[in-house]
């Protein structure tokens, strides 16, 4: 559009509305990339959190294991059975929590049975109602 007087043509009509429209898709584009930068950098920071949280908590737990040594051994037993007993507690608990742990992760438990079973039932009863 040269002279803003003059009525514009159709083709200037649609070639403005192009641009705008390409002008504004490169800004949503843009904007897109914006936000995808900042929730990476926002997950990347809450990932290092949960690491740094992860090494302090097994941290604990090895200064909690060696006081619960320490109390085995004030109760009377040697530093060495109190350190098998403790450990070997330890151990117990941890292959019965991973078995639990493992058993929850089967894929069975993920198949939805009680909807299956509504379906089924929803099919006989379509069934009847067609051979009625």
């Amino acid at each position: 559009m040269t002279d803003p007087a003059q009525k514009p043509s159709p083709a200037d009509l649609v070639t403005d509305a192009l641009s705008h429209l390409s002008r504004m898709m490169r800004g949503e584009v843009a904007l897109a990339r914006a936000e995808v930068a900042a929730s990476v950098r926002v997950a990347a920071t809450g990932l290092g959190l949960v690491v740094v949280a992860a090494v302090l908590g097994i941290t604990a737990l090895n200064v909690l294991s060696a006081a619960l040594v320490a109390a085995v051994v004030y109760a009377g037993l040697t530093p060495a059975w109190a350190t098998v007993v403790v450990g070997t507690s330890f151990a117990i608990l941890a292959a019965v929590l991973g078995r639990i742990g493992l058993n929850a992760l089967k894929p069975s438990g993920f198949v939805p049975v009680r909807t299956m079973r509504g379906l089924r039932r929803d099919a006989e009863t379509l069934k009847e109602g067609l051979t009625e």
